[in-house]
């Protein structure tokens, strides 16, 4: 079964950066939008930000200024690129993409990555 697949996340200090990338195992179809979410412990899934296949942005207010999501049509690959980390941050980061197959839409999810903040 297709899923997407992230990679990236890992244990940095606050103030550090890391690049999170999400792609698909196989073909999922035309990809419209793209998007990271994040969970941290005891907490609802959150929308972090997303990305048309125009390129249009957008971001939570948490990590606006901070955060840069950017995406590789060809590759159908998401970037998110993380700067000026805060322990706040610390969550498991889920990749999104909304698609289309045979003109049905469909919307698959990554396994998630862990990013942590030290302080």
């Amino acid at each position: 079964q297709v899923q997407l697949v992230e990679s990236g996340g890992g244990l940095v200090q606050a103030g550090g950066s890391l690049r999170l990338s999400c792609a698909p195992s196989g073909s999922i179809g035309s990809i419209n939008a793209m998007g990271w979410y994040r969970q941290a412990p005891g907490k609802q899934r959150e929308l972090v930000a997303t990305i048309t296949s125009g390129g249009s942005t957008n971001y939570a207010v948490s990590v606006k200024g901070r955060f840069t999501i950017s995406r590789d049509n060809a590759k159908n690959t998401v970037y998110l690129q993380m700067n000026s980390l805060k322990p706040e941050d610390t969550a498991v980061y889920y990749c999104n993409a909304d698609t289309a197959v045979a003109g049905l839409p469909m919307n698959y999810w990554g396994q998630g990555t862990q990013v942590t903040v030290s302080s």
